[in-house]
C-alpha cells in the first residue's frame, strides 16, 4: 500500500508518523497545491489530507485511490458523490479534540471577562510598582456562577462545554439550528430567546444550510450589550462585518473567535476594523490542536487505515 499525505505540516512536525510506516511506503508533502494533487496521488492507494480539495479535477489520475482520509471532523473539502462514482471510501476522524476545543473555549472566556491583556499589561508596563493601593481594578468584570450561556450546537464539544460551565455555576441554555429533538438534561429555547438571555453565546456548530450567516446583524442586535460571544466552530456562521460593527457600536460587550471566514485571515477582513481592539479576541484557530488531541487524531487516522487494509 502506498500511503500519501499531501498536507502533513497541519498536523505538526511533533508527532509520530511510525505507525504510519508499518501500514505500507509513505509519501510525505508538508504542503499541496490543488494543481499539484493529480501528479502526486497517481499512484497512490491511500490519500490522507486536512484542506485539500479532493475532487475530480485532483484526484482524476489516482487510479489505484481506495480511501481518502481527512485528518479533521469537517470534510467539506471532499466530492462524495464523485467519491461514490469511483468506489473510492472516505473516513474523516471526530472525537479527537473535545477536550481541547472545551479548554480553549474557557481560556478565551476568562481572557475576555477578566480583561486579562489590560491588568497583563499594567503590570508589565510597570504602573503597579509603588502603586498607591495594594490591588487595582479599574476594568470591572463578573463571576460566571450566576450567568446565563447559550450554546449553539450541543454536540460533543457543545454538552463538554456545558458540563463545565455549570461547575462554574452558570445556567445552560442551547439552540439547535437543525431543529433536532430536544436533549435530556439540556434547555432548548428558540434562537431569539437564546440571544436575548444569554450573558454568554458560544457557537460548536458545523457548517451547513441551517448555520451559515447564522450570526448576522440582527443576531447581534438581539444580545445583550454586556454579552460575550464566543466562535469556536466555523467561520462563515459568522458575517463578520455585522460582528466588526456590534463591537464598534457596543451592542455586544466582546467577542473570541477561533475560526475564520477565510484562514489565514484576509487583509481586508472587516475585523481589522474594530477599533477597541480589547474587545475582540482572535486566535488563528488553535482551539484543536492540544498535543493530546493531535496525537488522538493521528490514532484514530491510523487505526481506519489498518481497518480498511485488514477488510480488503
Amino acid at each position: 500500500m502506498k500511503l500519501v499525505f499531501l498536507d502533513k505540516k497541519t498536523i505538526g512536525d511533533d508527532m509520530d508518523f511510525a505507525q504510519f510506516h508499518e501500514l505500507g511506503e509513505i509519501v510525505e508533502y508538508d504542503f499541496t497545491s490543488p494543481e499539484e494533487v493529480p501528479a502526486r496521488v497517481s499512484d497512490a492507494d491511500v490519500v490522507i489530507v486536512n484542506k485539500v480539495p479532493v475532487n475530480a479535477q485532483t484526484i482524476h489520475t489516482a487510479q489505484k485511490l481506495k480511501l481518502v482520509c481527512v485528518t479533521a471532523t469537517g470534510t467539506n473539502n471532499l466530492d462524495k458523490d464523485y467519491l461514490a462514482e469511483r468506489g473510492i471510501e472516505w473516513r474523516n476522524a471526530a472525537g479527537y479534540s473535545t477536550e481541547s476545543v472545551a479548554q480553549h473555549t474557557f481560556a478565551m472566556l476568562f481572557y475576555l471577562m477578566e480583561h486579562l491583556r489590560y491588568y497583563d499589561d499594567y503590570v508589565k508596563e510597570g504602573h503597579y510598582v509603588n502603586d498607591v493601593m495594594f490591588t487595582h481594578f479599574a476594568k470591572t468584570f463578573c463571576q460566571l456562577t450566576g450567568k446565563t450561556w447559550g450554546i449553539i450546537g450541543l454536540g460533543a464539544i457543545g454538552r463538554r462545554v456545558a458540563e463545565i460551565a455549570r461547575l462554574f455555576g452558570a445556567e445552560i441554555l442551547y439552540y439547535s439550528a437543525s431543529g433536532a429533538p430536544e436533549q435530556s438534561g439540556y434547555l432548548q429555547v428558540d434562537f431569539d430567546t437564546l440571544l436575548r438571555k444569554s450573558d454568554i453565546v458560544s457557537v460548536h456548530a458545523p457548517l451547513n444550510t441551517y448555520t451559515e450567516g447564522l450570526m448576522n446583524a440582527c443576531a447581534f442586535s438581539a444580545m445583550q450589550p454586556h454579552a460575550i460571544f464566543l466562535n469556536l466552530g466555523r467561520g462563515p456562521i459568522v458575517v463578520e462585518k455585522a460582528l466588526a460593527d456590534a463591537l464598534n457600536a457596543g451592542k455586544i460587550a466582546a467577542a473570541g473567535l477561533d475560526v475564520l471566514c477565510q484562514e489565514p485571515m484576509s487583509p481586508d477582513s472587516p475585523l481589522l476594523g474594530v477599533q477597541d481592539k480589547s474587545r475582540l479576541l482572535i486566535t488563528p484557530h488553535i482551539a484543536w490542536a492540544s498535543l493530546e488531541a493531535r496525537t488522538n487524531l493521528m490514532n484514530i487516522v491510523a487505526g481506519q487505515i489498518k481497518e480498511f487494509i485488514a477488510r480488503i
